[in-house]
């Protein structure tokens, strides 16, 4: 059996290394990003999270909903939504030896839609810019999976 240094002499497993933890730290850097839009904006889901910010006041009034906030909060579910299974996925295909310079495509191209995405959703741009940056990166990950069925199917 393989070591975990032995696994990583391949170079498609370095890159799905490489940008699985790119896209993985852009989603987590998101769950801040939301932190810090409650905090700014004094707007909180939780009544033990307002009543530490209220500080005597209403805590009614901290807890609301805000369109920044939830914006937010939208993305990062946007992200755990597709991210989650281009590492599944990615893992997998990574592991059917893919050609590498086909494995460097399809994982470039699903880390830049996912900056793009985030952009597009955060500034707002205007549409379809965030649905064209969603669409490519579901795109890539459905390519990764059709190319592990179509190399490795068990029937």
């Amino acid at each position: 059996m393989a070591n975990l240094s032995s696994l990583m002499d391949s170079e498609v497993l370095r890159a799905y290394a490489t940008y699985s933890t790119i896209v993985l730290l852009k989603m987590m850097l998101m769950s801040i990003a939301t932190a810090y839009f409650r905090l700014t904006k004094k707007v909180f889901a939780n009544p033990e999270d307002a009543r530490v910010h209220a500080k005597g006041g209403d805590t009614k009034k901290l807890l609301k909903t805000d369109e920044d906030v939830e914006r937010v909060r939208r993305c990062h579910l946007n992200d755990i939504e597709n991210i989650v299974p281009f590492v599944a996925i990615g893992l997998i295909y990574a592991l059917t030896n893919p050609n590498l310079a086909s494995a460097l495509l399809h994982f470039r191209i699903f880390t830049g839609s996912r900056i793009l995405h985030t952009i597009a959703y955060l500034l707002p741009l205007p549409q379809p810019s965030r649905g064209l940056t969603w669409v490519v990166g579901y795109l890539v990950t459905i390519s990764m999976a059709v190319g592990i069925l179509r190399g490795v199917l068990y029937l």
